[in-house]
C-alpha cells in the first residue's frame, strides 16, 4: 500500500495519482486500487473531519493548508482502521 503523504495545496500532483472530489470517488478508486488524492478546503475542522473520512476509504495524498493538524487525523484514523500501528499504546484499568 501507498505510504499516506500529507502536502500543501499547491503541490504538483504525480501522474499517477487520481484525484477525487467525493468519498464515493474515494472509496471506488482507492478499492480499485489507485493512489487517491484529495485537496482539502473549509476551515481547519472540517478538513480534518474531511481527511478522518477519506483516509478511512483509502485516500493516501492529502493537500492542505492544515499539514501538521492533518497529519495527525489521518495517523489516527490509519491506527483505528489496523493499517499503522499507534504511536503510543496505554493499559488502561477502570
Amino acid at each position: 500500500m501507498t505510504p499516506v503523504l500529507v502536502t500543501g495545496p499547491n503541490r504538483p500532483l504525480d501522474p499517477s495519482w487520481t484525484v477525487a472530489r467525493s468519498a464515493a470517488e474515494v472509496e471506488r478508486l482507492a478499492g480499485a486500487g489507485r493512489t487517491v488524492v484529495v485537496t482539502l478546503s473549509g476551515d481547519e475542522t472540517a478538513q480534518l473531519a474531511a481527511a478522518a473520512v477519506f483516509a478511512w476509504l483509502g485516500a493516501r495524498v492529502f493537500r492542505t493548508d492544515h499539514q501538521e493538524q492533518v497529519r495527525r487525523a489521518v495517523d489516527m484514523t490509519e491506527s483505528l482502521a489496523g493499517r499503522r500501528p499507534p504511536a503510543l499504546a496505554r493499559r488502561g484499568l477502570a
